[in-house]
């Protein structure tokens, strides 16, 4: 069969080079005869050239980098060049717009679409499908897809409805991606399987033959960045700092890491396969950075974008490494290998051999135009539910309590926060999903009428809290009822857990913030027992946690009184054990106690108390430690917190407590504010019959709810992200703790702290993308 095939093959690109030449030896190798049509966008051409020649600050500044490096970017451009004049055989007639294609088309029994994103209408300067990439200019002969990807997560309808008029001449259809499969199927109605990219069609040995030796000489880990090294980065510079190999970086993001040795700017596409090929070990984020690492057998890490960790489906990375069962490999994840673990290549190589027999096999009865083979089946896995996304879970444990067969386990996941894991037990009754506040709406309140300043009158028990001491009244007024309470605190070994208490010794435990996440344990279950044995209950925690337990508990209890804080976010147990660890090093002796909101200097000047097992101990104001700042950071928080569906006045406890920050300086007070102000709402009647027995014991000013919205944000809306969470937390996870807060948690210089203050965010902005 004379074969032609349409695909990126002249952007200066090592993947797309690349690919390109694999599927035409791919069909060569299977007998047929293959030329690439030379379609050559004037967009493309121009992007090849050295200089971008614009107007734009960003375009100047590359142009100024390409001027300072010109004779390797000159090799790099002629190396490119080169590759595609010796190695590919392209169609006698080149065509530079898709009208030339249909007036003078070339002839062929079969023409193929594909790979790389020629199916993503967003990447043309149009924002249209290029008709040329899905085969519109073909008369006679065949048509068929090998691995296009479409690179979008969804389709309009407009576009959907394009794609369908395109794809209905194809007789067969493969895509690169899982998604893609569903794009096709949702916009054609048609079957589209996913094949392996046409690099993985060739091995390593031929690869090999192609590949020019780097300049280094020894061992060496190769870096490989096609967009911001993230956190890629910090595995790289553990790796080189625990091996003692040094950095060789091929510049793809024109954006040096840390600790590289040397960066490689004049690589084409052979000198970029010898890299690879000799390097050590591999740290990338590009696609086929992770390919070529598989090609030659290396150790390696990759990562993906938060967008894709959140929906995997639409990374092909993911895609390929989970088909390989390598997708440990992929940092950030709950699977992540430790650093210093090896590649199993009798396992990886024993799937993507037979992933290649299945491609090749589809692409010949493809060109052939016979039947289709089987698919290669995926190994079943076990039905589980649909519990929520990992960044949707607050760790409410709802799912684990309900569970009827113990099938579900709270774990801690690769960031230290507890999330559930269902085991082989599972009998999949979904009365897990029924219970996940995630996937169904919260239980909220009718908004309170106003907000309430509160102080308790016993100034040895306020001076114990954080703020006004409010949680002991309600704490002593339940025990008086003879009732329990649940909140949490420290234990033994400093982790903070859920705990009961029958008495107000046991209730002094939980005073004061814990600002880090508090471990349920069973404590749901024993919510549940004790209030169907008729015993008053308060169960105080965040509105999440609150959320959980009404949804587990399934109905309302007379006898459950229930409290949620007004919450800025929560750290993660790892770092803060982390922290704590570091702190008693320091020391020389084991951290004991630790006060995160000591009002020695007053309520409004919050200070970090520290004891230790051997009786001293330390007081620093909380902003100025490092867990204080990476906390105001928003650094280590869970992932929900940025989208917190609590931060409303709406709220799913009885009572709201918190600080009364915003309360007005001028307001004139029968007490020292500065022995705390709590902040309390009252969300239901149950709440207001408490609050009003508590009248004798408590001062208390009323106020407007406005003014506790404006001193208490988190009543209104949510965190914003920090954009170097993930960078922090694989950095946590490769780095000693110490050198991780000295990169993330440090206070920069003061010139660097006076021009945050002086630049806007526009301006920084700017900043940010000209140093890119």
């Amino acid at each position: 069969m004379r074969t032609g095939l349409i695909t990126f093959h002249f952007a200066h690109h090592y993947g797309a080079q690349l690919q390109a030449l694999a599927t035409m030896k791919a069909i060569q190798r299977l007998g047929h005869e293959c030329q690439i049509i030379d379609y050559r966008l004037p967009h493309t051409t121009r992007t090849n050239q050295l200089f971008k020649k614009s107007t734009s600050v960003r375009d100047m500044a590359s142009d100024a980098h390409t001027a300072l490096h010109y004779a390797a970017f000159q090799r790099r451009f002629q190396r490119f060049e080169a590759f595609v004049a010796e190695e590919m055989e392209l169609s006698p007639q080149r065509y530079t717009d898709f009208r030339q294609l249909q007036d003078a088309p070339p002839a062929y029994d079969v023409y193929v679409s594909g790979s790389d994103q020629i199916w993503n209408p967003y990447i043309f300067q149009t924002k249209q499908f290029d008709p040329a990439f899905l085969l519109d200019f073909v008369q006679e002969g065949r048509r068929i897809a090998y691995a296009p990807s479409l690179g979008v997560p969804q389709l309009p309808e407009d576009k959907a409805a394009e794609l369908k008029r395109f794809l209905a001449p194809f007789s067969t259809l493969s895509v690169r991606e899982k998604r893609g499969q569903v794009l096709v199927r949702q916009a054609a109605g048609r079957e589209a399987r996913v094949v392996l990219d046409p690099t993985l069609l060739l091995n390593g040995e031929d690869w090999g033959k192609l590949a020019a030796a780097p300049r280094h000489q020894g061992p060496y880990i190769l870096c490989y960045f096609v967009s911001d090294p993230g956190e890629a980065a910090p595995y790289a510079q553990a790796l080189s700092r625990q091996t003692g190999w040094p950095i060789v970086q091929l510049a793809g993001a024109r954006r040096k890491i840390d600790g590289a040795k040397e960066i490689v700017f004049d690589a084409g596409p052979r000198e970029f396969l010898g890299l690879f090929q000799h390097a050590a070990a591999v740290v990338t984020n590009s696609f086929h950075g992770a390919a070529f690492s598989l090609q030659f057998k290396k150790d390696f890490f990759t990562s993906m974008s938060p967008k894709e960790r959140r929906e995997p489906t639409l990374s092909r990375i993911y895609s390929l490494l989970s088909r390989l069962g390598c997708a440990d490999r992929i940092i950030g994840l709950d699977t992540t290998a430790p650093i210093d673990a090896k590649m199993d290549y009798d396992q990886v190589y024993e799937k993507l051999e037979a992933a290649r027999a299945d491609s090749l096999a589809y692409l010949k009865a493809a060109v052939e135009g016979t039947a289709l083979p089987e698919e290669m089946g995926a190994a079943q896995e076990q039905a589980k539910p649909n519990l929520c996304k990992a960044e949707d879970c607050t760790g409410c444990t709802a799912c684990a309590a309900v569970c009827p067969v113990g099938a579900i386990e709270m774990k801690p996941d690769h960031e230290g926060f507890l999330r559930p894991v269902v085991g082989e037990k599972c009998i999949l009754c979904r009365k897990c999903e029924n219970a996940c506040p995630a996937l169904t709406e919260p239980v909220k309140g009718p908004d309170p009428n106003c907000a309430h300043g509160v102080w308790n009158k016993n100034d040895e028990v306020r001076s114990g809290s954080s703020s006004g001491g409010v949680f002991s009244l309600l704490a002593g007024h339940v025990l008086d009822q003879g009732g329990v309470v649940y909140g949490a605190a420290f234990d033994g070994y400093m982790a903070v857990r859920h705990t009961c208490a029958a008495s107000m010794e046991e209730v002094a435990a939980m005073r004061g913030s814990k600002y880090v996440q508090s471990d349920l344990g069973e404590t749901f279950h024993q919510v549940k027992e004790q209030l169907e044995a008729g015993k008053p209950v308060l169960f105080t925690g965040l509105a999440c946690q609150v959320d959980g337990l009404k949804h587990y508990l399934g109905r309302d209890y007379d006898n459950l009184l229930t409290c949620d804080l007004v919450c800025n976010g929560v750290p993660s147990p790892a770092v803060f054990q982390a922290y704590l660890k570091k702190l008693g090093m320091e020391h020389g002796a084991p951290v004991t106690g630790l006060r995160f909101r000591d009002k020695a200097h007053g309520w409004s000047h919050s200070h970090m108390t520290v004891r230790f097992a051997d009786g001293g101990s330390t007081t620093t104001p909380l902003h100025r430690t490092t867990f204080g700042r990476g906390f105001g950071m928003q650094l280590f928080l869970r992932p929900v917190c940025a989208k917190c569906r609590y931060t409303s006045v709406s709220r799913p406890a009885d009572l709201t407590l918190g600080d009364f920050w915003g309360l007005d300086p001028k307001l004139k007070l029968p007490t020292d504010r500065e022995k705390g102000v709590s902040l309390v709402l009252v969300n239901s009647a149950k709440g207001q019959k408490v609050f009003d027995a508590l009248a004798d014991k408590l001062g208390q000013v009323e106020r407007p709810l406005a003014e506790a919205v404006a001193g208490n944000p988190r009543l209104a809306y949510p965190l914003t992200h920090n954009a170097k969470r993930g960078a922090f937390f694989a950095a946590f996870a490769a780095m000693p703790f110490e050198q991780v807060e000295q990169k993330y948690l440090t206070p920069p210089p003061l010139p660097y702290r006076a021009a945050a203050k002086v630049l806007t965010p526009k301006m920084k902005e700017k900043i940010r993308k000209i140093l890119k």
